[in-house]
């Protein structure tokens, strides 16, 4: 399995951020929201803020299932729970 996290902010904000969490997953940036728009984390380029989306793919590339949450804390337990 290999996760990956993305943000409108620039890579060195990224990186202090993920830093400063502990994150052991890399922390990517998407200035233009074309990524966020392509997955419907945000609906056009002027979005302030991208949608708390989590996305499993399976090993075909293909999404499997898409998570939304409001608890940031919370997330790692309904993605877990999403991959039994």
């Amino acid at each position: 399995m290999r996760i990956l996290g993305v943000s409108f902010d620039p890579p060195e904000k990224n990186r202090a951020f993920a830093e400063k969490q502990d994150f052991s997953f890399p922390l990517l940036t998407d200035a233009s929201r074309e990524l966020a728009m392509a997955y419907g984390a945000c609906e056009d380029a002027g979005a302030r803020f991208p949608a708390r989306l989590t996305f499993v793919v399976g090993p075909d590339g293909l999404i499997e299932q898409s998570i939304e949450t409001s608890d940031p804390a919370g997330q790692a337990q309904a993605i877990l729970d999403a991959l039994e």
